[in-house]
């Protein structure tokens, strides 16, 4: 029976003299999942814990599938040897075709999923390798796109099919794997090296990407076959059109590859835009990352830090000095408060002993003797509010103990004089003016 199904598809008899090509074939074929398999148990896990050591993502997903798809690609590269190295019985031919068609298939769902492109992907890109490598071992795949190609329509000079469609979603979906795939590669090399710090390395993989993308985008027009005379007469205004409609964009990409390139601002700073301190997080292709003390981020445009005033705390320096206000009585020892504070700066860990701190009486106030306290820190990500807070606490048990009065806001009234008291009225006045008058 199926003997005569392979006759009605096309393949001959089998005949003695084949059984034996039809065994060496089976052989290259159990050979190749056996050395896939061994690739995948032994080799495997060594290069993931490589590529986890590497990696600047703890958990990547393409280190997940690292023992799978090594071990699916040896397989494919043995069997695909073993098929394309001898032209064999069209048995023979179909079962390494088949084994071939279903490694490239497995190999390509590991590679999918590695760079994070989800499991739909994996498996519509996987099918159309499988169903494209077994069309092939089976005789080819002209009845295949001519039966795709009559299902259509034209519209002019183009005909739209079935046939042009899959070409048109495989190509994007084949570049788009590729396009994250090198930057990747890109991404991994260009950490790997010590040649560059972090803010070189991050400029780097933003050029890299952009010009990937732009190769990507001419080669899916190359192999789509897409003529762009065709669209020559609407260039012009299709480009104006463009250009005011991506004019922030660009200018944010621009201004982003710029404040890489001079390192204005880098990752790790400590900035203050509009009154507000963060942390930047990262220089993205639109915005700057910046993460406030409060664990708030914000998105702050890469041409609004071109074009504002900008505070950056770590540009040249990251030491930052902190003023801190105190009060302190009129009968207290002042030499002895301005010391106390400065011992106080002097034992929190985060204060700076040199530049060492310093405490000056900054005026005669209406209740108090005013001193400014100033210290200098050498991490202003770590915040400015938790220092003062614990170098107040410090000089408030200081005080304490040596009996210093931080005083309330007071005022003296002086009264020099006090109006006279109205003279007391006696009862017969009263009386009197209460009488009725004679006429």
């Amino acid at each position: 029976m199926i003997d005569d199904l392979l006759v009605r598809m096309g393949f001959p008899r089998v005949e003695e003299a084949q059984i034996a090509e039809i065994g060496i074939a089976a052989m290259i074929a159990g050979l190749a999942l056996i050395a896939g398999w061994v690739a995948r148990r032994r080799l495997g896990p060594r290069v993931a814990d490589w590529l986890h050591g590497r990696d600047i993502q703890a958990q990547s997903p393409l280190t997940a599938h690292v023992p799978a798809l090594l071990g699916w690609a040896t397989a494919l590269l043995l069997a695909a040897v073993g098929w394309g190295a001898w032209p064999w019985d069209p048995y023979a031919g179909l079962l390494l075709g088949t084994v071939v068609a279903f490694t490239a298939a497995a190999a390509v769902r590991n590679l999918v999923l590695g760079v994070g492109l989800g499991e739909v992907p994996a498996l519509l890109i996987a099918a159309a390798a499988l169903a494209a490598l077994l069309s092939h071992a089976v005789g080819g795949l002209a009845l295949l796109q001519d039966r795709l190609d009559s299902v259509g329509f034209s519209a002019g000079k183009m005909h739209v099919s079935l046939l042009t469609l899959i070409n048109v979603a495989l190509t994007f979906l084949v570049l788009f794997l590729l396009v994250r795939i090198g930057n990747r590669v890109v991404r991994r090399v260009v950490r790997g090296g010590r040649d560059l710090d972090a803010t070189q390395q991050l400029l780097v993989e933003k050029i890299a990407s952009v010009v990937i993308v732009i190769a990507a985008f001419f080669i899916g027009i190359d192999l789509l076959g897409i003529d762009l005379t065709a669209f020559a007469v609407f260039s012009g205004a299709l480009g104006l059109a463009v250009g005011f409609g991506l004019q922030k964009t660009f200018g944010n990409l621009i201004a982003g590859i710029i404040l890489l390139m001079d390192r204005s601002i880098k990752p790790g700073d400590v900035i203050v835009v509009a009154d507000s301190v963060g942390r930047v997080n990262k220089i993205g292709v639109r915005a700057v990352s910046v993460i406030t003390r409060d664990g708030k981020e914000h998105l702050v445009p890469n041409e609004l830090l071109m074009t504002e005033r900008v505070e950056n705390w770590s540009y040249s320096n990251r030491d930052v000095r902190v003023r801190m206000k105190v009060g302190v009585s009129y009968d207290a020892d002042l030499r002895l408060a301005q010391q106390l504070m400065l011992d106080a700066a002097a034992e929190s860990p985060r204060v700076l002993k040199s530049p060492a701190p310093v405490c000056w009486i900054t005026e005669f106030g209406e209740s108090s003797v005013n001193h400014e306290l100033r210290i200098w820190i050498a991490d202003p990500e770590s915040g400015l509010g938790n220092v003062q807070g614990e170098v107040f606490l410090r000089i408030w048990d200081k005080f304490k103990e040596a009996g210093i009065v931080i005083p309330y806001p007071q005022r003296d009234v002086h009264v020099r004089t006090l109006p006279e008291a109205p003279a007391k009225e006696t009862p017969a006045a009263a009386r009197s003016k209460r009488a009725p008058k004679e006429s």
